[in-house]
C-alpha cells in the first residue's frame, strides 16, 4: 500500500468521527461519568472487539450477505435497542445513593465490556461499512490480507482515541455534576443511554436490489 493511499485513508477515517457523538460514543460518555474513564476501559475494549469481528465478517464476504438479504439482520439492531433502553431505564429509575459496585470486581468490568460489546455488534451494517470502505483503499497487486490488517488497526486505533476523548470530556462532565446527587447523575446517565438507543434506532439500510 502506497504512502499517500494510507494518509488520504487516514483522512478519511478522521473525517468519519468528526461527527456529534454516536451511540457508542454516548455509552462511554455515560460510563465514564457513572464509574471514570479507568473503569469505562472495558466497555472501549467491548466496543472494539465488536468492531474486529465485523471486519472479519466484511473481509469474508458477510457484507455482501447483508447487502442482499438485511432483514434477516434486522433483529439484532432491535434487540440493541431494547437492551440500551433498559439499561437506560434501570439507572433513570435507580434508587442508588452512590455507586456499589467494587470497580476491582472482574463481574463489573465484564458487565462493561459486555455493554460496549452488545451495543456495536447491534449495528450490523457496520459490517457492509467496512466492506464499502476498505477496497477503496486496497492495492489489488499486492496481497490482500495485510493491507486489510493495516486498515482494520489504523481504524481500531483511530476509533480508540475518539472513544478515550469522549470518556474523558465525561469525565469533566462529572466533575460538574459533582453538587447534584448520585440519582441526579443516574438520571443523566440514563439519558444518555436512552439517547444512544434512539440513535441506533434511527440507523436505516436499503440492501442492494
Amino acid at each position: 500500500m502506497a504512502m499517500e493511499t494510507y494518509l488520504i485513508y487516514l483522512a478519511a477515517v478522521a473525517v468519519f468521527f468528526a461527527t456529534p457523538p454516536d451511540t457508542s460514543q454516548l455509552l462511554i460518555i455515560s460510563n465514564s461519568i457513572r464509574h471514570g474513564l479507568r473503569r469505562s476501559v472495558c466497555t472501549i475494549a467491548g466496543d472494539l472487539t465488536a468492531n474486529c469481528l465485523q471486519m472479519t465478517g466484511a473481509a469474508f464476504g458477510l457484507a455482501a450477505i447483508i447487502a442482499t438479504s438485511a432483514s434477516a439482520f434486522i433483529w439484532i439492531k432491535w434487540l440493541g435497542v431494547a437492551y440500551l433502553i433498559w439499561i437506560g431505564l434501570q439507572l433513570i429509575l435507580s434508587k442508588e445513593q452512590s455507586s456499589d459496585v467494587d470497580a476491582t470486581a472482574s463481574g463489573h468490568a465484564f458487565r462493561l465490556f459486555r455493554q460496549g460489546f452488545v451495543t456495536s455488534m447491534a449495528n450490523p451494517f457496520a459490517v457492509v461499512f467496512f466492506g464499502a470502505l476498505f477496497p477503496q483503499f486496497i492495492d489489488p497487486t499486492l496481497p490482500v490480507l495485510p493491507q486489510l490488517f493495516i486498515l482494520g488497526v489504523t481504524y481500531l486505533l483511530v476509533d480508540g482515541a475518539i472513544l478515550l476523548l469522549w470518556g474523558w470530556m465525561g469525565i469533566r462532565a462529572a466533575t460538574a455534576l459533582k453538587r447534584f446527587s448520585f440519582a441526579a447523575v443516574n438520571k443523566v446517565c440514563g439519558s444518555l443511554m436512552i439517547a444512544a438507543a434512539a440513535l441506533l434506532a434511527s440507523k436505516d439500510f436499503q440492501p442492494e436490489r
